[in-house]
């Protein structure tokens, strides 16, 4: 460790320190959670029709009227409170990502901690992108598949259960936001020298293997259309990431000449 280093890094924090700042940065990522779940209380309506308009669409798309039951009791609640939390935690995603970042901020040097800072907002544009994107585009195809596959069976009835449409809806929104953090991961862990950008490319073919096996490992549908729209996103962001490492490289050694 360099003098430099020495200089940048925040004072050693003992275990009980870490146990404190992870207990203070769960207590603000729980207000500021709560206070999203307040305001989505009021919107949780439009929120659900937003999630339902997949549906809706590939029903009319393939020329049948939009029709869904529900079988439980409490089931109308339970649904319009899924949408609420759901809800809430895109509206304070930022601040949610904040606090993850500040905490992992805590024990890196002072250079890093500035590129942390830098990330939080991009971290959770990301992850509305991703969200948005399979609402809006992926989930239409893959309600559409689902609606018009044949059977070949005359007498079968599809008549889908609202909960089940509703849970499968918000867990695949949250795996693709979530997956759109991977240019972060790998932006993190190059800047950190946990991996190099020579091995970042060298690899690359495999990684485009990876991307489909992951795919479908965490898609709960496994259809082939869900599993193809998340892997071929996730190669082109491990692509971009790729990229934005070498230009920095090539940055930093365009900027080293100057400097001496």
């Amino acid at each position: 460790m360099t003098d430099q280093q020495q200089r940048d890094r925040l004072p050693s924090m003992s275990l009980g320190d870490h146990l404190e700042e992870l207990r203070a940065r769960l207590i603000l990522s729980l207000a500021g959670l709560g206070a999203g779940l307040i305001i989505s209380a009021f919107f949780g309506n439009y929120f659900l029709g937003l999630l339902l308009k997949p549906y809706e669409a590939a029903f009319r798309d393939a020329g049948l009227e939009p029709h869904i039951q529900g079988i439980s009791v409490a089931e109308p609640f339970m649904i319009y409170m899924k949408a609420v939390i759901v809800m809430a935690a895109l509206i304070s995603s930022p601040w949610l990502f904040y606090q993850l970042w500040a905490f992992i901020a805590a024990g890196l040097y002072k250079n890093e901690r500035q590129f942390v800072y830098k990330v939080v907002p991009f971290s959770a544009f990301l992850f509305i992108t991703g969200t948005l994107f399979f609402l809006f585009v992926i989930a239409p195809m893959t309600m559409k598949f689902f609606i018009t596959f044949n059977l070949g069976i005359s007498y079968f009835e599809y008549n889908p259960r609202m909960s089940d449409y509703v849970d499968l809806i918000m867990i695949l929104a949250l795996i693709f936001g979530l997956s759109f953090q991977i240019p972060i991961v790998i932006i993190f862990a190059e800047r950190l020298g946990l991996v190099t950008l020579e091995v970042l490319r060298k690899y690359r073919k495999y990684v485009l293997l990876g991307t489909f096996i992951v795919a479908a490992m965490v898609t709960p549908s496994s259809d082939m259309i869900t599993m193809t729209a998340l892997a071929i996103p996730l190669y082109i962001l491990y692509e971009g990431s790729v990229f934005y490492c070498g230009l920095r490289r090539k940055k930093e050694a365009t900027a080293e000449p100057s400097r001496t």
